[in-house]
């Protein structure tokens, strides 16, 4: 498990390229037969990827939690974004096609990731942050959800949100996590920007051409940045950063939030003719 501490917001304005994708960027988190994580510092969360080619991939603990099993004290959302797979969540399994979430309550001991065909493999992006309490561990599919579409394809940003754990969907501790899909043609996302200093965020692109890229933005309103992203990476986004982005092709993107609350409407909108 890779160790990411925070970086402050002065600090980051000065970062080169090279930099801020070292500090903030997340590639090859889906590499056939492995599951990798990053723990990164802002909330605790920690963002993960399990792409199971054959053998079943265990979710195991690691030293620096400093606990006896990777759950003990955490919760854990998943998202499968490839072919059909199954998750073992302690004694109970539980089927995943592609756009469908399962939450895996604190104290789960034991928990398993297998792609139904190896040939056409599972993709799980994990999100685990702390957790006070438990849970019960719930699955939702994509209708679920509830999903709603929103913007114009006049502003190149027309897309479908769906939303899994939150305030009024799967209960958690303070995970939230849902998947954004945008119609051909849209290439936006989250633009007009907006801040929510009492959450961070992570930030995982998929359905991208591999030929294609997204453009990250990030930084505060007034010193942003970009990171060029491919197909399957991730991005950290700190509580004071925005998080927006525009691709070449339209594509999906999750997004996960820990922190303050889980009200997926609590941010605060930033003037697009503010920002520089």
């Amino acid at each position: 498990m890779e160790i990411r501490f925070e970086n402050g917001r002065a600090e980051t304005a000065a970062m080169d390229t090279d930099t801020l994708r070292r500090n903030f960027l997340v590639e090859g988190l889906m590499t056939p037969g492995q599951l990798k994580l990053v723990y990164t510092h802002y909330d605790r969360m920690v963002v993960g990827g399990a792409m199971p080619a054959g053998d079943a991939l265990t979710l195991g603990t690691h030293t620096e939690l400093k606990a006896n099993f990777f759950l003990e004290r955490r919760e854990l959302g998943i998202i499968n974004v490839g072919g059909a797979g199954t998750v073992t969540a302690g004694s109970e399994s539980y089927e995943l096609g592609k756009l469908e979430c399962l939450y895996v309550g604190r104290g789960t001991e034991t928990v398993t990731f297998r792609s139904t065909d190896p040939t056409q493999p599972a993709v799980f992006y994990l999100l685990s942050a702390p957790a006070h309490t438990t849970h019960p561990t719930r699955k939702f599919t994509r209708d679920e959800a509830a999903p709603v579409t929103v913007g114009d394809a006049a502003t190149s940003n027309h897309r479908t949100i769906y939303k899994y754990i939150h305030a009024d969907g799967i209960q958690s501790c303070q995970l939230v996590m849902g998947l954004t899909i945008l119609e051909p043609g849209s290439v936006w996302n989250t633009m007009p920007a907006h801040l929510h200093s009492r959450r961070m965020e992570a930030y995982f692109y998929f359905n991208l051409p591999e030929d294609q890229r997204v453009f990250h933005f990030m930084g505060e309103p007034q010193q942003t940045r970009h990171l060029v992203v491919a197909n399957h990476d991730a991005i950290i986004s700190p509580p004071w950063s925005i998080h927006s982005g525009c691709g070449t092709s339209n594509y999906g993107f999750i997004w996960g939030m820990a922190g303050e609350n889980r009200d997926y409407t609590d941010v605060d909108p930033v003037p697009l003719v503010s920002m520089r």
